[in-house]
């Protein structure tokens, strides 16, 4: 999981463009096993492509705050899960699942946060129809020259930010157990 953050973001970006352009991997192997007979255009530059790119970036920072949520849960046998396979479904639901939700709170706001600020994803997989709120302010600063409309979108987008971490810390101190 960790192996992912060791490379650059753009060489992330341009493996994507890689793998889901028409003479990809994805459209060649997808022709090869003869499920289509021409390349398929709908894979890159597209919502699809975006959201499969921020995906895979930062999944390793949900990944990461849920496991060391669940570090600690102990590994000791329990009243009646003596053996590891012996885990249920209730098991997952009733301990692990509310062990790991302020992990799984911390990872979902650290990707949200960042992801708000993401506009390379929508240049480089999404095409000129995909935009995101990070690429209207960066064309508000930098070609429109609309420089107080600008300024006013990026102070929503921090009292946004600002709130909804708030909002974070108070279901995590909530719903922590220590």
């Amino acid at each position: 999981m960790i192996i992912p953050l060791w490379v650059s973001y753009l060489v992330r970006g341009y493996a994507w463009k890689t793998i889901l352009g028409s003479e990809g991997v994805l459209n060649g192997f997808l022709q090869y096993l003869h499920l289509i007979k021409e390349p398929v255009s709908f894979f890159l530059y597209s919502p699809f492509a975006v959201v499969l790119m921020l995906t895979h970036i930062y999944t390793p920072f949900v990944f990461l705050t849920t496991l060391r949520s669940l570090e600690t849960y102990s590994t000791q046998p329990r009243r009646g899960f003596a053996r590891p396979w012996s885990i249920s479904a209730r098991h997952v639901f009733r301990v692990i699942l509310p062990l790991s939700l302020p992990g799984l709170l911390a990872g979902a706001t650290f990707a949200f946060v960042l992801s708000l600020g993401d506009f390379l994803a929508p240049i480089l997989v999404g095409g000129p129809s995909s935009i995101m709120i990070a690429n209207i302010v960066q064309s508000l600063f930098g070609t429109a020259y609309d420089w107080p409309l600008g300024a006013a979108i990026s102070v929503c987008i921090l009292l946004l930010t600002v709130s909804l971490l708030f909002l974070a810390e108070r279901l995590e101190k909530r719903w922590s157990f220590s």
